[in-house]
């Protein structure tokens, strides 16, 4: 007898019609008996729901059957029915059932609540809860809606590399990639390690953003995007913060500040429209059991627009509102996430986008007003996190550029083919980066970055 082609247990619970022979397969969620049967809740991943099995005593196995515990994998035949039973549609009616893998007492994930804590430790393991199974079907459909998003738009999707001789961000928090005997480096005259001597004959490192490059190929190509992973070496233990993380960054030649943000926001509505679509189930689940006000705000945010505040008047906003902060607020310093959130879920009541920063707490690539003071900077706010875009117009002058490389002790020398794009048929162009877990934290209510990442690269840890 030919082997049915599998269903998934998602499409079988989809079905609009009885079906006389189906083939599932999955994990055992749970298991109980009655007189002259036992129901089996069947899961594969595909969807949040279980598929009913009923299994009769006349199996020839049925005695094993008996046996399975949670955890267990099995393969079904049968047919497709009408439920009796109340909460499901159908359930399968199964002729023969198969073990493929059984599972001892020790299966950590039996049928009780688990904290996200707990799951952490087995990483390996936390997808086949529920709650994670959610989390990442999610994070998969939004990987597939970034790209339809610059896709339906024209932009270029470009990959730019993973490993980098220059530190974007200036900040120094780059993990080193290097072939040297840690043992016994070369050295040399002056006693320093000669990196001369390494795989690529220079100091390179794990990248912070695929921006620089970016910028490179929006010169060409006019309309870029990048999607990939960034590493910061950031000894910051916070629940925003990883070591591991993956970044959205487009990049537009002939594109100012204003078109940034209008850009930035579209992005995010558009991403919380398409998991509202695409994922019915699991935002349910989210809005259930990790944040009850979750559909309402992200509503909220899809039906309003955006504010916008220089960086100026939202100091002055946190100064005068009468709060206390852990951290001080005063011009020339960097909001810290307390103030962000007070701006969007205290003041304004919605995500707000600040610009117009000193330039003396930005980067070196972005564009000097015609204050001199300030930089066309701008930061996208959102309730619950804070920061979840981050971008600027590029300075696009020459001489300028020089001038900040210089007040940021760098060496213009080793930028030359960054300067290049502005030696070479210059243009406004601009950008941002858009951290993909914060922005899946934004969506699913969970408040733990290490809880939307398969497996969080954190400091001091890097199992599994």
């Amino acid at each position: 007898m030919t082997q049915l082609s599998p269903t998934s247990v998602k499409d079988a619970l989809q079905s609009t019609v009885s079906i006389d022979a189906i083939h599932v397969q999955g994990w055992v969620r749970t298991r109980r008996d009655s007189r002259d049967f036992s129901f089996i809740e069947l899961n594969d991943g595909s969807c949040l729901r279980n598929l009913q099995v009923i299994a009769k005593n006349t199996l020839p196995n049925y005695a094993a059957l008996q046996r399975l515990t949670t955890g267990a994998s099995v393969s079904v035949c049968g047919a497709l029915v009408g439920s009796q039973g109340k909460g499901q549609k159908w359930e399968l009616v199964a002729d023969k059932i198969d073990i493929v893998g059984t599972a001892d007492d020790s299966y950590p994930l039996q049928k009780k609540g688990h904290t996200p804590e707990f799951l952490r430790e087995i990483a390996h393991l936390r997808p086949r809860s529920n709650l994670f199974g959610c989390v990442f079907r999610v994070r998969s459909r939004l990987a597939f809606a970034i790209h339809k998003f610059f896709q339906e738009r024209g932009f270029v999707y470009v990959h730019t590399p993973i490993i980098t001789g220059s530190d974007c961000e200036g900040a120094g928090e780059l993990f080193r990639v290097t072939t040297i005997d840690c043992k016994k480096p070369p050295r040399t005259k002056g006693g320093e390690i000669d990196f001369a001597g390494d795989f690529f004959a220079r100091q390179t490192y794990l990248t912070v953003s695929g921006q620089l490059e970016a910028e490179a190929f929006a010169l060409a190509l006019s309309n870029v995007y990048t999607f990939g992973p960034t590493f910061r070496a950031e000894n910051s233990n916070t629940s925003r913060h990883a070591s591991e993380f993956w970044m959205i960054e487009p990049e537009m030649a002939f594109c100012d500040l204003s078109g940034n943000m209008d850009l930035a926001e579209e992005i995010v509505k558009y991403l919380i429209l398409d998991a509202r679509k695409h994922c019915p189930e699991e935002m349910e689940l989210f809005a259930k059991f990790v944040d009850k006000e979750l559909l309402a705000r992200l509503d909220f945010v899809i039906d309003r627009p955006f504010q916008r505040i220089p960086y100026s008047d939202a100091v002055d906003l946190l100064k005068k509102n009468g709060e206390k902060f852990e951290f001080p607020i005063d011009y020339g310093l960097n909001l810290q996430s307390e103030h962000e959130r007070w701006l969007t879920e205290k003041h304004f009541k919605c995500p707000v986008t600040v610009f117009n920063y000193p330039k003396q707490i930005k980067p070196f690539y972005m564009r000097l007003n015609d204050d001199a003071k300030t930089v066309t900077a701008m930061d996208l706010l959102v309730p619950g996190i804070g920061e979840i875009v981050g971008g600027s117009q590029r300075e696009e002058r020459l001489e300028v550029l020089e001038q900040n490389m210089r007040r940021h002790r760098m060496d213009p020398g080793d930028y030359k083919w960054y300067l290049d794009l502005r030696r070479y048929g210059t243009v406004p162009h601009s950008g941002f980066g858009l951290g993909f877990e914060r922005m899946l934290m934004f969506i699913t209510g969970v408040s733990n970055i290490r809880d939307v990442i398969p497996f969080a690269r954190t400091p001091g840890s890097a199992e599994f």
